[in-house]
């Protein structure tokens, strides 16, 4: 019952019954059609073989009755009727004169056939008559042959009868196997249709709903399995193609929102800065003229004095002094726009100044930079003074740091010039990235040692020479810092 319901509930969607109604169904019913073409075309076989039989039997009964009709032997006439119910299954036989008056019979016969016009045609003719008879309540196959002498002229009529059920029960019990091998072969196909649409089709069909069910849900990750028909296989392939566009194209529009919100926060930290920038230029400007009047007045009584504790106090003003006069350097650097035409300059003449510029602040205790020898001849297009002031910026801190190591080196790799300074100092504080580090007023020394500040120029003089800089510990303790600038063909052609 549960079968049958859920057979009644079948989708109209359903690949199942579509595919029963628009194939197995059509197959069928052209295989009925060829069954009742068939059936018909038997059944005219089956016919013409009975009568060729009936036909046969008189045949071969027909001369020896002929001549036992002329000699009118009626007892050898009966004799040979009732041999013909050992050749088949006839239901009776007579011999009639041409008249139709009863000769001879045996079995259910008609007894008078002068008014039956099939026999009158016989003896007209000459030619074998049948045609279906009621004989005796009892429907029969008559089959009429003309009796003839040796010289033609008919002088009788032979009838051999034959129950048409005869014909009729082969027919059905045909008919009847045919319709059940039909219905065995529409069970059949319904169960092999069924069978291999489930295994071929159907469960294909549903892993991939099930994958699109969970895409739906949100499993964008899950990909259908590519497995069953070429068709259902260019389905999944299809979804899943479809799929991972999808994902790209969310990956893509989320890189572009990162992007927008990373192009916003420089853009703010750019204004910010521009902001703070002049006010520093600002600062640092009003900050320069006091300093100045400062230090020449203690440079003036330094001069005037005797005492030697009153010099080490004029000493420390100045000191103090000189310190602020650092500070707003590295403010005016830092707010400074470079306006300056780059010019030619020999790597040699620029590390050297570098290294020059920086001995005006060493003081005895300082680790004195050292420059490693085998870097490269060759000149730099360059903001000079400004590269020098990055490279004194580097230095100044690795000296601060190191405590007994500092060392300037340069070489060319591929297309780029690196600038290294390498110190044997505590190295860079873990807790900050390299992109923290060279932010303005971001600073790893003690409160008051520093302003944040010297990073910050070194990466944007690098930037300003379409070059980077990179920040990283040493394997073996310290600090390296590298500042890579691109060569330019001409830098390239000099070196040696």
């Amino acid at each position: 019952m549960t079968k049958l319901t859920n057979l009644w509930r079948w989708p109209l969607a359903s690949l199942q019954r579509r595919l029963f109604f628009y194939v197995v169904l059509p197959m069928l019913l052209l295989a009925a059609l060829a069954m009742r073409f068939g059936l018909s075309f038997t059944n005219t076989l089956v016919a013409d073989s009975l009568r060729s039989d009936l036909e046969l039997i008189g045949r071969a009964i027909r001369v020896p009755i002929s001549d036992a009709l002329l000699q009118q032997d009626t007892a050898t006439i009966t004799t040979y009727l009732e041999s013909v119910f050992t050749i088949g299954r006839v239901y009776g036989a007579s011999v009639y004169d041409t008249d139709g008056g009863l000769v001879a019979a045996s079995g259910v016969t008609e007894r008078d056939l002068s008014r039956s016009l099939v026999a009158s045609e016989v003896v007209r003719t000459g030619q074998l008559q049948d045609s279906y008879r009621s004989v005796s309540g009892e429907s029969v196959f008559s089959q009429f042959l003309p009796i003839v002498d040796r010289s033609g002229r008919i002088h009788g009529l032979l009838q051999i009868n034959r129950k048409q059920s005869d014909f009729s029960k082969s027919l059905n019990q045909l008919a009847e196997l045919a319709w059940l091998s039909w219905l065995a072969l529409a069970v059949l196909s319904l169960l092999i249709m069924w069978l291999g649409h489930s295994s071929a089709v159907g469960q294909p069909v549903a892993r991939l709903v099930a994958s699109m069910r969970r895409v739906a849900a949100g499993d964008s990750q899950h990909r259908a399995d590519s497995n069953g028909p070429t068709e259902l296989q260019e389905l999944s392939r299809g979804l899943n193609s479809m799929l991972d566009h999808i994902n790209n194209s969310n990956a893509a529009i989320l890189r572009q929102q990162q992007e927008r919100e990373k192009l916003a926060q420089q853009l703010k930290a750019q204004e910010t800065m521009a902001a703070v920038g002049q006010v520093v230029s600002g600062v640092a400007h009003e900050l320069g003229a006091p300093l100045s009047v400062i230090d020449g007045r203690a440079q003036r009584l330094l001069r005037q004095q005797t005492d030697d504790d009153s010099k080490r106090q004029l000493e420390a003003v100045r000191g103090q002094v000189a310190r602020l006069n650092r500070m707003v350097q590295q403010l005016q650097a830092f707010a400074h726009t470079p306006v300056a035409p780059q010019q030619q300059i020999a790597l040699d003449q620029l590390l050297q100044q570098a290294l020059h510029s920086l001995s005006f602040e060493q003081q005895e205790q300082d680790v004195i930079p050292k420059l490693a020898p085998g870097y490269p001849q060759l000149s730099l297009q360059a903001d000079v003074p400004r590269l020098e002031l990055a490279l004194v910026n580097v230095l100044r801190n690795a000296m601060q740091a190191a405590h007994s190591r500092v060392e300037l080196s340069a070489e060319i790799q591929g297309t780029e010039l690196w600038l290294r300074v390498q110190d044997d100092g505590p190295g860079l504080p873990t807790s900050l990235t390299a992109d923290e580090l060279v932010a303005p007023f971001v600073s790893t020394k003690v409160q008051g040692k520093g302003t944040g500040l010297g990073l910050a120029i070194v990466q944007q003089i690098v930037q300003a020479h379409q070059g980077r800089v990179l920040l990283h510990n040493l394997a073996a303790g310290g600090c390296e810092v590298c500042l890579i600038l691109p060569l330019t063909s001409a830098s390239a052609a000099s070196s040696v």
